[in-house]
């Protein structure tokens, strides 16, 4: 009998051993290989950046949240189709996290009495949701959000559009690239309860029929708004609204049916996007209504204009009720997302992304002979002591090798030390953009560091 077990785990343990695992990640995530985390580098370098110079201060929350957190706050399609959920050996129901706002709502409730207002803050968390993978969209995904608490109402929601177009244009990008399309929560819902008189329910379904109406064919939109069995009257003010497509008509549509500033004080937010300078980013768009439930006031969606990415890069909003179900008072903010995913397909779809398939090295140092491997090592060690990028060759290379290996591993610089520069006790240097040889004594160091950071 303990012949016959032994056998048979051996059996298994070698049929283990022989099979082949996949080499690719799993579904809807990326493997970062060097070349890939340097642009990821580069874009999170940016984010954090611009956030900070706007102070706004860095957080993070675990990775794991409980359940309840996100039935609290998120609509039924993340809870029941897209969260990674299990039970932990504790029996608790815990989530990855889909996103970030739960748990930012939760930890601004725990500081939210004391902290001096506004709250600023920013994080760039790694999120997962169980989707289909297409362009733009994985399962997982890296997020620039950024959120502000307690500001003026116009004037934090306009900070919030300024570090947006800080951002973007950081990275070459200007108004021709990118446009912010807002609308405003409280608008769509006079509109449709007051003057359509739709119950909440009506109300709620013509919202998210509305939100994807840049999704639908022309046809299929027209098709499912007829299923709400409108009268002529419900059916034209819905139509006309739709059409509206600048501050203009905006502001004529407001006149013309009565809806004062106590819904939407547009003509001060009109205003203040001429005051900031920002009404060539600027597009009123009604279909922008944001499906999340919890913005109350300004929504938006900053949209790519290359014909061939039309699509949203982020969205965001202003909201008051968000602390609410941690039974704190009622809190403004204001705040947006931004994806990695959909930011580098912007980024390549205009040619704004730099060449990063390099690494970037100030000097290769490297010794053609073995009694140049201890004077190559200290030379190293003191540059990387003042702030130098150095990478070393760690064997004797010959000459023609020296070249093509700095090439490949990005260094604007290369020395040379071979038995004649031995014999004097010197190191050659290259500046490899330049041209430029100069032979130094190997104790000199400041003049080394010079011609290298030059």
């Amino acid at each position: 009998m303990g012949t016959d077990v032994s056998y048979f785990m051996i059996e298994m343990l070698t049929e283990g051993m022989n099979m082949t695992l996949s080499k690719l990640p799993y579904k809807g995530t990326r493997d970062f290989f060097p070349s890939d985390k340097r642009v990821q580098n580069y874009l999170f370098e940016k984010m954090h950046f611009v956030a900070q110079l706007f102070g706004y201060e860095p957080y993070d929350g675990p990775l794991l949240e409980e359940v309840d957190l996100y039935r609290a706050k998120s609509g039924e399609e993340l809870i029941n189709e897209q969260i990674y959920s299990f039970i932990d050996r504790g029996e608790r129901e815990v989530a990855i996290r889909p996103e970030m706002t739960p748990t930012l709502a939760r930890m601004v409730a725990q500081i939210n009495r004391e902290a001096p207002r506004p709250i600023r803050w920013y994080a760039i968390p790694n999120l997962m949701r169980y989707e289909r993978p297409q362009k733009g969209r994985l399962r997982e995904h890296w997020q620039f959000n950024v959120d502000i608490f307690g500001g003026k109402e116009n004037l934090a929601e306009f900070e919030v559009f300024q570090l947006a177009i800080t951002l973007l244009t950081s990275f070459g990008a200007n108004d021709s690239h990118f446009e912010i399309l807002v609308n405003h929560r409280k608008l769509v819902d006079h509109l449709f309860k007051q003057k359509m008189h739709l119950a909440d329910d009506v109300a709620l379904k013509l919202c998210k029929l509305l939100d994807r109406f840049k999704k639908l064919p022309e046809a299929a939109f027209l098709e499912q708004l007829a299923l709400f069995q409108f009268s002529k009257e419900q059916e034209s003010l819905f139509l006309t609204y739709i059409k509206l497509d600048s501050f203009e008509k905006l502001q004529k549509f407001l006149d013309q049916h009565h809806i004062d500033a106590t819904v939407w004080d547009f003509k001060t937010f009109s205003q203040m996007a001429h005051n900031f300078n920002l009404q060539s980013y600027l597009r009123y768009d009604p279909t922008i209504v944001r499906g999340l439930d919890y913005y109350t006031g300004i929504v938006f969606e900053i949209f790519d204009k290359h014909p061939e990415n039309r699509r949203a890069l982020c969205g965001g909003g202003a909201y008051d009720r968000l602390l609410e179900i941690f039974g704190e008072q009622a809190l403004p903010g204001v705040g947006f997302g931004l994806g990695d995913v959909t930011l580098k397909d912007f980024l390549n779809a205009h040619g704004l992304l730099p060449d990063l398939s390099k690494p970037s090295n100030h000097v290769l140092l490297t010794f053609q002979t073995e009694a140049g491997m201890n004077a190559t090592m200290r030379l190293a060690q003191l540059l990387r002591e003042k702030g130098v990028r150095v990478i070393t060759g760690l064997e004797a290379l010959k000459m023609n090798k020296v070249f093509p290996l700095a090439e490949k591993r990005g260094a604007k610089c290369v020395s040379i030390l071979g038995d004649q520069e031995l014999s004097s006790n010197q190191v050659a240097l290259k500046n490899l953009m330049t041209g430029k040889q100069v032979s130094f004594a190997l104790n000199d160091l400041g003049a080394i560091y010079k011609f290298i950071m030059e």
